[in-house]
């Protein structure tokens, strides 16, 4: 589907309705593994139709791992677990040519690593140092991955799901600004509730979650991601979107006053994109044909909540990254400029 089709065109309230109930599947099935998150996984589901690659920040023990589990086997996408750790190399996770003998000859065969997978589980991703980290640069942004001058296509829809640490616990390594760019959202994963602990307790054994089937098969997954394309982004919220990004600099003239005063460095043009995307994906999982200013603000914190560099006085002020998108979204007014009469809102 082209932008010039999608742009002409809202989807009909039948393409709204099958994609509803898709996504309903989808989210249902999340919800018998993982139980108490209900937003959590919502927001997990946006960042998929968005087909953007995911962090989930949050301690130990709180499942995060088990969701990206179970998101694979409701889909039935290849996937493949990398455990981080700090002797792990780049070679392990893209490949690495082996010499081999062929027809009388040795030469060098590339050998595919985990990362050929559609998703790709990145455990503990930062207690890997830098260099290691890097490997998933060109990955994360191109779809492929060049080995000495040669480039490999990764299989499509390729997904990188990383979970990490507190940056405070012991042995971790802070991600790269280039780094976390490249992930569509952050997400936070805390405890849940002292009635979801009873029913974990009380109806698994040893916490293990039911077995699950697939949901979703990937042509299904193909409609869904033209549908999400096809939701309709008006003038008026496209321009709401370019001026809350650029209001993150503190040099814009629209910067709120604590912008200007405790971040160092504001999101880029890919943050841009990602919160139209995943705005759009919001926007069809509320079934509605267009985006609204409620499916930005919604999605804000978890895009431009990682792409924020605060100065070090912030945190001696009690200012965090989410707090101060929630300042910008609050701070940043949804009408800029007249819309021309013609723009449907």
């Amino acid at each position: 589907m082209t932008d010039t089709a999608t742009a002409q065109r809202l989807l009909s309230p039948e393409e709204v309705e099958r994609a509803k109930g898709m996504i309903g599947k989808l989210v249902g099935g999340l919800g018998t593994a993982i139980l108490g998150q209900q937003e959590l996984l919502e927001l997990v589901t946006i960042c998929l139709l968005a087909r953007g690659h995911m962090l989930l920040e949050g301690l130990p023990g709180l499942g995060k791992t088990e969701l990206v589990k179970s998101l694979s086997a409701l889909l039935g996408l290849g996937f493949r677990r990398v455990q981080f750790t700090p002797d792990l190399l780049p070679g392990d996770i893209v490949g690495s040519p082996i010499l081999q003998d062929a027809d009388g000859s040795r030469k060098l065969v590339f050998h595919k690593g985990p990362i050929f997978a559609n998703l790709l589980l990145a455990d503990e991703i930062n207690r890997a140092t830098p260099k290691t980290q890097s490997a998933l640069l060109e990955a994360m942004q191109e779809r492929c991955v060049t080995v000495m001058g040669e480039t490999h296509e990764l299989p499509r829809p390729f997904f990188v799901l990383a979970t990490q640490n507190p940056i405070e616990l012991e042995g971790t390594y802070p991600l790269p600004e280039a780094q976390l760019d490249r992930f569509t959202f952050k997400i936070n994963v805390y405890g849940v509730s002292s009635d979801t602990l009873q029913q974990i307790i009380s109806k698994r054994q040893h916490g293990q979650p039911p077995s699950l089937s697939e949901v979703l098969t990937h042509e299904e997954m193909e409609q869904l991601f033209d549908l999400v394309d096809g939701v309709h982004l008006p003038e008026a919220v496209a321009n709401y979107i370019a001026r809350l990004v650029n209001a993150t600099h503190p040099t814009a003239a629209d910067a709120p006053e604590e912008c200007r005063k405790y971040v160092r460095y504001g999101a880029s043009p890919r943050a841009a994109i990602a919160l139209a995307g995943t705005s759009r994906a919001a926007a069809l999982l509320a079934g509605k044909p267009n985006v609204g200013f409620d499916e930005v603000r919604r999605v804000a914190v978890s895009v431009l909540g990682h792409r924020l560099v605060l100065d070090y006085s912030a945190r001696l002020e009690g200012w965090t990254p989410v707090r101060m998108v929630e300042r910008l979204v609050e701070a940043v007014p949804e009408v800029g400029r007249p819309v021309p009469q013609d723009i449907e809102v």
